[in-house]
């Protein structure tokens, strides 16, 4: 994707208050969790986007869970890294591709070869996703296609594919979609804001139409979460993302993750069509601005 904004990084990477980048591999291992260890055997997970990030970290707490895992993304390496750290922690193999989910014929594809190795799939976490900051003005016509084709577009065709899988196995179905907090726009941000809008839309209007299907569709929409993701935030953006919110925090990859897992569990059977919003109640206070506070907005009480 264009991202005209290249990012400052200070000379001190462990300057104090800098932003983490992602969580280390011990920190996903060895991360707490309130979930009892088999909460998700015999369950079957796939999740897109999960070779970094909230999507690695969802993989392997799932697989420490008891779940079987599929995960997809662009880049094998991180994919093979994130096998080979399941294995090793929990002796289970899991199932990896690289795939392009714009292209929905790959998506079918990875589908049918999910279920062809897992027998199934119980829930699908859509959470592959990118975009840049950038005023909406200067967006160019492949920056914009580029954000709406995989957050909007590769979400619904791996939306679609798996629900037909359960409909025609007669079989219930989950969907869990990552979206974001859109309720009073995304400045610097529009293209991800139409996309994220569009899903949260879309998984509200097919909780609706698959209910019948006995297929629950729901979204989770992060705050400030720190991941690999940040690289692509100017560093004076950054340090005041944590500011946006009333606990002037920023949250991590294994927030997501659990509440996730709580979606994909039987306490979470009664939910559908719902958007949660894991912020730190910034919906209620502040604004991000990814790409850099404008001078405009610069006041006295601003956030």
């Amino acid at each position: 994707m264009d991202n005209p904004a290249k990012p400052h990084v200070r000379p001190d990477p462990n300057a104090p208050g800098r932003p983490v980048r992602g969580m280390s591999d011990e920190q996903l291992l060895g991360g707490e969790t309130i979930f009892r260890t088999d909460l998700l055997v015999g369950k079957r997970i796939l999740i897109t986007g999960g070779g970094s990030g909230m999507g690695k970290a969802t993989a392997i707490l799932a697989a420490r869970l008891g779940a079987r895992v599929a995960i997809c993304g662009r880049d094998p390496d991180k994919l093979a890294h994130v096998a080979t750290l399941i294995s090793d922690a929990t002796g289970q193999q899991i199932f990896t591709r690289s795939v392009n989910i714009r292209d929905p014929d790959a998506v079918e594809t990875f589908i049918g070869e999910v279920h062809d190795t897992l027998g199934g799939i119980d829930t699908l976490v859509n959470n592959a996703g990118g975009q840049f900051p950038q005023d909406a003005i200067d967006f160019s016509r492949k920056g914009w296609l580029a954000v709406i084709d995989t957050n909007l577009n590769g979400s619904w065709w791996m939306m679609q594919e798996a629900a037909k899988r359960w409909r025609d196995a007669g079989v219930p179905g989950n969907i869990v979609n990552i979206v974001a907090n859109v309720e009073r726009g995304m400045p610097q941000a529009a293209h991800t804001c139409a996309a994220r809008a569009g899903v949260i839309y879309l998984s509200k209007t097919l909780a609706t139409e698959w209910a019948p299907l006995k297929i629950r569709v729901n979204c989770i929409g992060p705050g400030v979460i720190e991941t690999e993701g940040f690289g692509v935030y100017p560093e004076e953006a950054l340090v005041r993302f944590h500011k946006a919110n009333p606990m002037k925090m920023r949250g991590d990859a294994w927030d997501i993750a659990q509440k996730i897992v709580y979606l994909a569990s039987p306490a979470a059977r009664f939910i559908n069509g719902e958007l949660s919003i894991v912020d730190g109640g910034q919906a209620q206070w502040g604004v991000i601005w990814p790409g850099g506070l404008p001078d405009y907005f610069k006041e006295d009480g601003a956030a």
